[in-house]
């Protein structure tokens, strides 16, 4: 029976999206990556072994898994080229597995230069992984960006496109490119993937008529949408279940079911407000015991306690049907466990995530205490083998979001999940 399940990141990010999509991959025909670039990083473990995505879907461990990157997305050629010969390093064949859009924007040797120039120039710093993805979509939507099939069609038109795009840039943002080598590098790029970059949205409705199962993977996380996330520390693009239909060409009606994708605690990378963060010793032993590293930067994470406000603010914007809740075990070893239920200004309850940034660097937050356990749980295989403590607070976490918990993550690996 068909099914198309969107999977949603429901924080800032890093929430462990890329394990769930690649554990229930096994038994689904495509994957679409709908938003972002190569500023996301999904990590994977498979037995000992470990691959970080930035472009590619993580449904492409598996043979019979047919991956998408989808119109929604900004591409830069080089970091995909260098994920595919990864892949075919390990023995992993991706041949006519890996479909490219054709109306996907492409990210530009110039747009990562002008990335690092804005951030240079911001008073106010914004995070950005500087991978060239904000300009990308600003070129996109002021219409002047250049899509994947363009590559293919004229080059010279492109070469054109090309050139003027980049001397505006350089003009713009003072620094100068080698624009010839580029085009000769861009042509090369052209021919390696000229197999793979066709019009997807045709190939989805197809699978769609066929009742296959499909999964759209999204990008980073809801409180990083450009809409409704913690702006203007956000990300370029929709991050949203919203975001995965128009970055995909799915239409929301055919949507059977969202899963939202929760960390057991909060982290977020870069700047802006984080109203649970942590500066104690508590926040460095969620940071050294998760392995909280960006997997695109490598910068430390900021932690903090688990965040019920910013969840339950995504599972209303997504229409989360279930949550897949990751990194409980790194909470093992604290006596106590803290929940954010509630947001207060001058004493007034704030009702929801407000929109102005500023306010939430400067808001009471109302706890609640649960305490903690000391047994091992990464051996866990069902919910009743948890400790009781373990229980509570997963169950607690189902009643402040009023979001059931479809698996629970116990480790890094495929095997170490809790189906709820």
């Amino acid at each position: 029976m068909q099914k198309i399940t969107i999977i949603v990141g429901s924080q800032w990010g890093d929430e462990g999206k890329g394990k769930i999509v690649d554990i229930l991959s096994e038994s689904v025909d495509v994957v679409v990556r709908a938003s972002g670039g190569a500023n996301a990083g999904h990590t994977i473990s498979v037995g000992d072994k470990q691959y970080v995505f930035h472009l590619i879907p993580s449904g492409i461990l598996h043979e019979s898994v047919t991956c998408i990157i989808g119109n929604g997305c900004v591409i830069h050629l080089p970091t995909l080229l260098d994920e595919i010969h990864i892949l075919r390093e390990a023995g992993i064949d991706i041949r006519g597995r890996l479909l490219i859009s054709d109306r996907a924007h492409l990210v530009m040797p110039y747009h990562l230069l002008a990335d690092q120039k804005q951030e240079e120039m911001r008073e106010k710093k914004i995070g950005t992984t500087c991978r060239g993805i904000g300009p990308a979509y600003e070129d996109k939507v002021s219409r002047s960006g250049i899509r994947c099939g363009e590559i293919l069609s004229d080059f010279s038109a492109f070469a054109e496109k090309f050139c003027q795009n980049a001397k505006n840039r350089m003009k713009r943002h003072n620094f100068s490119l080698d624009l010839e080598n580029e085009l000769v590098l861009l042509k090369d790029l052209a021919e390696e993937f000229s197999g793979m970059i066709i019009d997807t949205n045709e190939f989805v409705w197809d699978q769609q008529r066929k009742k296959k199962s499909i999964l759209i993977e999204g990008a980073q996380g809801s409180i990083l949408d450009i809409d409704f996330g913690s702006y203007p520390f956000v990300t370029s693009s929709n991050t949203s279940a919203a975001g995965a239909c128009s970055g995909s060409g799915i239409p929301p009606r055919k949507i059977d079911s969202v899963l939202g994708v929760l960390k057991a605690y909060t982290t977020r990378v870069g700047e802006g407000p984080f109203p649970s963060e942590l500066f104690d010793e508590t926040g460095t032993f969620l940071q050294e015991k998760g392995h909280e590293f960006g997997a695109t930067t490598g910068r430390p994470r900021r932690c903090g306690w688990f965040d019920a406000v910013v969840a339950l603010y995504s599972a209303e914007m997504n229409g989360v049907d279930h949550w897949n809740l990751t990194k409980l075990d790194v909470l093992t070893g604290l006596s106590v466990i803290k929940v954010v239920t509630g947001y207060k200004k001058d004493g007034e309850k704030i009702q929801g995530f407000p929109a102005d940034s500023a306010m939430l660097s400067d808001i009471e937050l109302e706890y609640v205490e649960f305490p903690g356990w000391e047994e091992d749980i990464s051996f866990c295989r069902h919910f009743a083998d948890l400790p009781e403590n373990a229980q509570k607070y997963c169950k607690a976490i189902e009643k402040l979001t009023r979001v059931p918990l479809h698996s629970i993550g116990v480790g890094p690996g495929r095997e170490d999940l809790i189906m709820r």
